[in-house]
């Protein structure tokens, strides 16, 4: 394989690296924040919550404008965005600064995530090599996280303002990269009807009221009426838009792609999935810290071993989903998350290590079987000039995800009170949240196809079809 197909996808899959870094490195400095900065409890919450709202609400509008104003633009106009306003947290003097430069970081991943993940669905032969890329990209993902925890508690030791200025660097060695290995692309023409940019104000708008009720439920009853109202004028746009794009000459959104059922599976089983490893992995934190007083570092070494799918998406499961297929690969996971969690339901005071880790190691295998052919079933059979949004839709899906499983767990864990019982409580969420998703996945094995039925998985992005990748990869 050209050395250049290997450097244009380890640039790409920096993107997935530098947000898992960015946004685990920030969970664990969160307390030094609070401190240095005065924040209030629903100060320090929105320092964390700015993010998701600016990534959710912009999610699926990035996605699609990856296909109609190009891959490279965005991508590299948009990380460009992204290291500015990383920069200007480590900067924040004020509570309000921080958060104000925490959610333009999230609407700058919005539209650097998809077209990353559409320059790899459209740069690679569907197929083994597309499937590989795609495993190797939800893996770095991971590792990003995983490694982001542990050095974002060794940063916060010399300054939380660190967790800001390192994703910086790697921002910057990403765009230097990325300007010499992304091929020029043609523009794409203009579309007939125009820019939907109705369909667009409405879809941002509906996106980010859901998403901010969404995060309201973490308040569990209080203040319920605005929760209702803010979720209830959500639902309300997003009615309007799915009205604007039945009447737009060119809509942003093509509703046809709404109704392809493996699309639709795919996207409701990732925000399942991410859902509840995220409401699992608050949970578990807090359980450390909180109850048991251990130190953000040694929380983080303890929950890194759920980093073993970093390893294990690009290594086992390709061979898995050559053998088995993609959606017996998925239930496989989210039965697995099942047994995961359920055997952490019974938490007590004081486990051991040794108690905790059965779970912690069934995690990360789970997410490994899980997340990456989510990604490939979510992107597989879409046509190129609809890739973007296909990603922007999947990224958009495992946004609102998080946002669901860290709120619900956080609304129970409130309602019942805390302490030890609250932390039991709070763990059924994410056991009924895999539990619905394996449901989900499994409607859709009768009849469907095993995905690459090869025995044998070809070399990372090698193969008979490598000289059309590489093609595609160095044309321009």
């Amino acid at each position: 394989m050209p050395a250049r197909a290997w450097a244009l996808l380890l640039v790409l899959c920096g993107t997935i690296f530098l947000e898992g870094i960015d946004v685990a490195m920030l969970a664990v400095a969160v307390p030094s924040i609070r401190s240095d900065l005065d924040l209030s409890t629903a100060g320090a919450a929105w320092v964390m919550s700015a993010y998701v709202l600016g990534y959710a609400g912009f999610t699926l509008l990035g996605g699609r404008a990856a296909d109609l104003l190009g891959r490279r633009r965005m991508f590299l106009g948009w990380l460009t965005v992204f290291l500015l306003f990383s920069g200007l947290g480590g900067f924040a003097t004020e509570g309000w600064m921080l958060i104000t430069a925490r959610f333009m970081t999230g609407v700058a991943a919005a539209f650097m995530t998809p077209a990353a993940m559409s320059i790899i669905t459209t740069s690679y032969e569907e197929g083994p090599q597309r499937n590989q890329a795609l495993l190797v990209f939800a893996g770095t993902a991971a590792g990003g996280f995983s490694l982001g925890l542990v050095s974002g508690g060794l940063l916060t030791q010399l300054g939380w303002r660190w967790v800001f200025f390192a994703p910086v660097l790697l921002a910057a060695a990403i765009l230097l990269a990325a300007l010499r290995l992304i091929p020029p692309e043609t523009r794409p023409e203009p579309a007939a009807g125009g820019f939907d940019l109705v369909g667009a104000l409405t879809a941002a708008g509906a996106m980010l009221l859901l998403a901010y009720g969404i995060v309201r439920l973490e308040h569990g009853l209080e203040g319920w009426p605005l929760t209702a109202l803010v979720a209830a004028a959500g639902t309300a746009l997003a009615g309007l838009f799915v009205a604007v794009e039945r009447r737009a000459a060119s809509p942003l959104v093509r509703l046809g792609l709404l109704r392809k059922a493996s699309t639709v599976r795919a996207d409701l089983g990732a925000l399942l999935f991410v859902g509840s490893f995220f409401g699992f992995q608050f949970v578990a934190t807090l359980y450390l810290q909180e109850l048991r007083g251990w130190s953000s570092l040694e929380t983080a070494l303890a929950l890194m071993v759920m980093g073993v799918d970093a390893v294990l998406a690009p290594s086992l499961t390709p061979r898995l989903v050559a053998r088995f297929g993609n959606g017996r690969v998925i239930l496989g996971g989210f039965v697995l998350a099942i047994l995961s969690y359920a055997l952490f339901l019974p938490v007590g005071p004081d486990w051991s290590y040794a108690a905790m880790l059965p779970t912690l190691l069934l995690t990360g295998l789970a997410f490994s079987l899980a997340y990456g052919p989510l990604t490939i079933a979510a992107t597989d059979g879409i046509g190129e000039e609809e890739q973007g949004l296909a990603s922007g839709l999947l990224t958009t899906a495992t946004q609102f995800g998080s946002a669901v499983g860290i709120s619900l767990v956080t609304a129970v864990y409130g309602i019942v009170g805390g302490g030890l019982d609250g932390f039991r409580s709070a763990l059924i969420v994410p056991v009924a949240m895999v539990a619905l998703g394996a449901l989900i996945s499994a409607t859709g094995l009768r009849g469907a196809k095993a995905v690459n039925e090869a025995p044998e998985i070809p070399a990372v992005l090698e193969g008979p079809d490598v000289s059309q990748v590489a093609t595609k990869v160095t044309a321009g």
